[in-house]
């Protein structure tokens, strides 16, 4: 099966750019959040993988690299995922292929989806260092970005029902170590021992 993902940042984001030519696939996945959120915790990546584990994905088509991630190690792990199920991903805009038509890693593709990783990374890290230069600027200038208010903690319930942290207990109940949990779920070390600590497990 042929299947095209689309992914937007928010919901006032348009998919027209993404979906060119989508009648030339059995299937559309969109997806509507941060490039942040690891491929398979989106609702989206959750139906590519289970298309994956029924042996019914075939060639995944993707508009560009980012779509699928922010962070290079992330695409990298995913495109390596994706490679070891012989699934060949398309990236449309840059007009690349993750496999050669005999199955085998296209390296050249490789290179260059390394190098526009490495560019998406560092946008999304410029972008961060402008906010929070805006920040500090408005806290010189009027006081206007505040926080969390001094003394106040995040709420333990709140804190355990994010996403990243739900999974994360999953695993620790599995058994996994905190690095494996880490690793995995792609939290910080230090977040999964305050998660074991705060649920007590």
């Amino acid at each position: 099966m042929k299947v095209l993902y689309v992914r937007i940042s928010t919901v006032e984001q348009k998919t027209d750019r993404q979906r060119v030519n989508e009648n030339n696939y059995q299937l559309v996945i969109e997806d509507k959040c941060s490039g942040s959120i690891d491929l398979f915790e989106r609702p989206g990546g959750e139906k590519i993988l289970n298309l994956i584990s029924k042996g019914m994905l075939t060639e995944l088509h993707v508009w560009e690299i980012d779509r699928l991630g922010r962070n290079l190690l992330t695409i990298l792990n995913n495109i390596k995922f994706f490679n070891e199920k012989k699934i060949c991903i398309h990236f449309v805009s840059q007009g690349l292929r993750t496999l050669q038509p005999d199955g085998t890693e296209n390296n050249i593709s490789n290179m260059v989806i390394s190098i526009l990783g490495i560019v998406a990374q560092m946008e999304k890290s410029i972008g961060r260092d402008r906010q929070l230069s805006g920040i500090a600027l408005a806290k010189l200038q009027k006081g206007k970005y505040l926080g969390r208010a001094k003394g106040t903690s995040e709420d333990v319930l709140k804190f355990l029902s994010k996403p990243k942290n739900a999974k994360a207990i999953d695993y620790i109940k599995k058994g996994y170590k905190n690095v494996e949990v880490a690793k995995i779920v792609g939290v910080h070390f230090n977040t999964v021992t305050k998660i074991r600590k705060v649920a007590n497990l």
